[in-house]
């Protein structure tokens, strides 16, 4: 990894300044990307942004930033994003300090903003020690989302495609999959989703073997494909359905037919279930059948307490006696029989017979 300190002139950075909203913020004479279309939209509130241009009138220390140098030869702020939105938005005219807006100045007050001095880094490596050096910088201010590094480092013709689908606002696949997944697309969330769904957790693998492709329309055939597919077969919506893994559902269950009507039944009875206590994973245990989607409701401390006493200390099982910190709780008939978490269907077993139980 290649880095070297420079000194850059607000009045440098200014140059060009344009606010292009999502579409991204520019300066440096066109060849800064200061917001890149891959981050977030700026949020400095007005205190903050004042105490930057305050910092730079008493030429006070402005702390160092970071860009990233292209191939190209333009750059991307790394770090610093905010500061110097901040002071571009101020020369722009776009917000005012103590009722005095920037063409309200002196040439003299102007001149000591516009010739202050940041000491900017220039970072160049490849895709893995910019993403390692971006992971180490990332630790102060507004800080990059995981997925908006990733994004920083696997630019090209496929990631453009992909924020035009995944990464705007009032994108296609937040118009699809709002009610489904968690996270807003401006901060790159439900590309993330999509990514980690359709390459098993790593998106990292996916954006490198995909970088150069003309477009992201496996990946959008494929999210589509799975929300779809979530809504053919859940047909009752509820709000828990909201950040469900479907990618992993639709993975593994999407080929089988199922009887929606009895699917509905079976959710809308465990979901009135009050020993059901994770609702959310009523979907994915009604096609797993794994009872630990649902955290069933575990015998309260009383409970356990009468059964040992009733039992008079001896595990229900092995018939040993043991003291009840070395003992469990466990339905004497089973949840997914009708077994409930009340009293009278409770028992201790010792630790080992309650594990091979559990085992079976």
């Amino acid at each position: 990894m290649k880095i070297e300190l420079h000194s850059v002139k607000v009045r440098e950075v200014a140059e060009g300044y344009e606010d292009n909203a999502e579409a991204g913020v520019k300066g440096y004479g066109g060849r800064l990307d200061i917001r890149p279309k891959y981050q977030r939209e700026f949020v400095y509130d007005e205190i903050k942004r004042s105490a930057v241009i305050d910092t730079i009138n008493r030429g006070f220390p402005l702390n160092v930033m970071y860009w990233v140098k292209n191939e190209d030869g333009t750059y991307e702020v790394l770090d610093g994003q905010q500061r110097t939105i901040s002071f571009c938005q101020y020369i722009n005219g776009d917000f005012s300090l103590d009722n005095k807006a920037f063409h309200n100045l002196t040439e003299t007050e102007k001149d000591k903003i516009l010739d202050y001095e940041l000491m900017v880094y220039f970072c160049e490596g490849n895709d893995k020690e910019k993403l390692d050096w971006f992971k180490v910088i990332n630790i102060a201010g507004e800080k990059l989302t995981d997925q908006e590094l990733r994004n920083a480092v696997y630019t090209g013709p496929w990631l453009s495609d992909a924020k035009l689908k995944f990464s705007k606002s009032g994108c296609a696949a937040f118009l699809l999959a709002e009610k489904y997944v968690n996270g807003s697309p401006i901060r790159q969330e439900i590309l993330e989703t999509a990514l980690k769904w359709i390459n098993k957790g790593n998106p990292e693998a996916y954006m490198s073997a995909h970088q150069h492709d003309p477009n992201a329309n496996e990946l959008w055939t494929y999210f589509r494909n799975v929300i779809e597919w979530a809504k053919d077969t859940f047909t009752t919506y509820r709000f828990q359905m909201k950040g469900i893994d479907w990618g992993f559902l639709y993975d593994n269950f999407h080929a089988q037919t199922f009887d929606t009507n009895k699917l509905e039944e079976g959710i809308a009875a465990l979901m009135a279930d009050e020993d059901v206590t994770n609702k959310k994973g009523i979907y994915s245990y009604v096609l797993t059948s794994d009872e630990r989607y649902l955290n069933i409701r575990a015998f309260s401390e009383n409970q356990k307490r009468e059964a040992y006493e009733r039992q008079n200390g001896i595990c229900a099982n092995c018939g040993k006696h043991f003291e009840i910190t070395e003992m469990e709780a466990d339905h004497i008939t089973p949840w997914h029989l009708g077994g409930k978490t009340i009293s009278e269907n409770c028992q201790m077993l010792c630790r080992d017979c309650n594990r091979r139980k559990s085992g079976k």
